[in-house]
C-alpha cells in the first residue's frame, strides 16, 4: 500500500465516520416530526420482524406530526403497538387507515439530557476520526520502517493526515452545534 492509497482509504473512512455520526444524530429526537425517527421500530409482519418502512408508507402531516400508512389494512393494531411499545416515548393514535404519531412537546430537563448525547454522539465520532489517523500514520511509519518511503514523505503524509483529521474535527463540532440550536429551539 503506498502512502496515497493510504490517504485515500484514510480520507475515506473518515467521511463515513462522519455519515454515521450524521445518521445517530437524526435519530435523536428535538420536538419536531421527522420519518427517520421510526427507522428503529420493528413489527411482527408474518411471524418476522421487519422495519416499519418495510409495511408502511412514513409521511410528515405537520411539523410536530408523522404519519403513518399501513400497505396492509390488519396491520394498523401491530404498528400501533409496536411504536407503543418501542422505548421513543410516543403515543400513536389511529384514524381510519391512517396512524397518526404526534411528538409530545419537550420539558427543559429533557433538552438538557439530549444536549448531553449529542455532546457524547460528537465526541465519539471525534474519537473514530482520531483513531483512523492513529492508524494511517502508524500504516506511513511501518512503509518508512519497510524503507518503501522516505521519513520526508512521511512527514507531509502525517501532516495531510492531520490536516483531514483538523477538518472532519470542525465538521464534526458544527454538526454538534447545529443539533443543539435544533434542540434548543424547539
Amino acid at each position: 500500500m503506498t502512502i496515497d492509497e493510504i490517504k485515500k482509504n484514510t480520507d475515506h473512512k473518515m467521511q463515513q465516520s462522519i455519515e454515521a455520526f450524521k445518521n445517530a444524530l437524526s435519530r435523536v429526537r428535538t420536538g419536531r416530526a421527522n420519518p427517520q425517527l421510526l427507522d428503529t421500530v420493528h413489527v411482527d409482519y408474518y411471524g418476522s420482524m421487519v422495519p416499519l418502512s418495510q409495511v408502511a408508507n412514513l409521511t410528515l402531516i405537520d411539523a410536530r406530526t408523522i404519519g403513518v400508512a399501513p400497505w396492509e389494512k390488519g396491520m394498523g393494531a401491530k404498528i400501533e403497538k409496536a411504536i407503543r411499545e418501542s422505548d421513543l416515548g410516543l403515543n400513536p393514535s389511529s384514524q381510519g387507515d391512517l396512524i397518526r404519531v404526534p411528538m409530545p412537546p419537550m420539558s427543559e430537563e429533557r433538552r438538557k439530557e439530549l444536549t448531553k448525547v449529542v455532546r457524547s454522539e460528537g465526541e465519539n465520532a471525534k474519537i473514530a476520526v482520531r483513531n483512523l489517523r492513529r492508524d494511517a500514520n502508524e500504516a506511513v511509519k511501518k512503509l518508512v520502517k519497510d524503507k518503501l518511503a522516505s521519513e520526508d514523505d512521511q512527514k507531509r503524509a502525517e501532516a495531510d493526515i492531520q490536516k483531514a483529521t483538523d477538518k472532519r474535527i470542525v465538521e464534526i463540532d458544527h454538526l454538534v452545534a447545529g443539533k443543539e440550536q435544533d434542540i434548543l429551539a424547539v
